[in-house]
């Protein structure tokens, strides 16, 4: 998949977070996320919402595609749970408008593009888990209290993966293309993060990564028994991510070397296919 910058017109979390001020992922932000600018990073494909043909959602996923795909199927899984993964960890450290609005912002990047798909396979309607874990981090809950409602969210995403679409594609192929999708946006989002001095590029950019190593550790022995070569090149490419986002924390300075993440992430989609 391809990331490309997008401007959003109007997303559906700027209304619904309106009341706190809070705007859409990946813009212009302070150190808890507040005042974030319309201009924003979108995360793979082409012709995003009011693109060309209107077929991709706003994170880049082909909608078309994710009904009868297993892969972009659960790319747009993993990209929802890449946002609650930092948000959690954001508001572990006290940046609770950060947070917030990572837990919300999965339903107008992705999840509503998908209700079409969702409701052809079947899968119940769980997006309102989202919306109850950005209401618990504005309303001050508990780190615990909001650590369950992220954990409710991954156990629905794990359901509705159990309810992709099967085209034939393996176990281990479909996990490996989905790690690399992860891995790509990650190393793109920390190129956008070091352009700037943003706090939202980089925590989208660490959630990608964190959602690469859950996604990779589920099915760590799927990927190696099918491609050894993937399974080397994605824990290669983990490797430089862990030291690029070390934590859901911004350091001071973003020193990681880009060339070498891009040319890791770039292995990783060869060995891929």
């Amino acid at each position: 998949m391809k990331v490309e910058l997008k401007t959003w017109a109007a997303l559906g979390l700027a209304t619904a977070l309106a009341g706190a001020g809070l705007a859409g992922c990946s813009g212009e932000a302070g150190e808890n996320g507040e005042g974030a600018d319309a201009a924003q990073v979108g995360e793979g494909g082409e012709g995003g919402e009011g693109g060309e043909g209107g077929e991709s959602g706003e994170g880049g996923v082909e909608i078309a595609d994710a009904a009868k795909d297993p892969i972009t199927y659960n790319a747009a899984l993993a990209i929802a749970e890449a946002h609650v993964l930092a948000g959690r960890d954001a508001y572990r450290m006290g940046k609770t408008d950060a947070a917030a609005e990572m837990f919300v912002h999965p339903v107008s990047e992705v999840l509503a593009d998908m209700d079409p798909v969702f409701a052809e396979l079947g899968v119940d309607d769980f997006k309102p888990l989202f919306s109850q874990a950005s209401q618990a981090a504005l309303a001050g809950e508990s780190s615990e209290d909001v650590d369950a409602k992220v954990d409710a969210i991954i156990e629905a995403l794990r359901a509705a993966s159990q309810k992709a679409p099967d085209n034939g594609t393996t176990a281990g192929a479909i996990a490996g293309g989905v790690v690399a999708d992860q891995i790509e946006r990650a190393v793109a989002m920390y190129a956008e993060a070091s352009s700037n001095d943003q706090y939202a590029p980089y925590l989208d950019g660490y959630g990608y990564y964190m959602a690469a190593k859950a996604q990779f550790e589920l099915s760590e022995s799927a990927i190696r028994s099918e491609n050894e070569n993937l399974h080397t090149r994605i824990g290669q490419a983990l490797a430089l991510l862990a030291k690029a986002y070390a934590t859901a924390e911004r350091p001071a300075t973003l020193d990681a070397n880009q060339g070498a993440l891009s040319g890791a992430s770039s292995s990783v989609m060869l060995a891929a296919g």
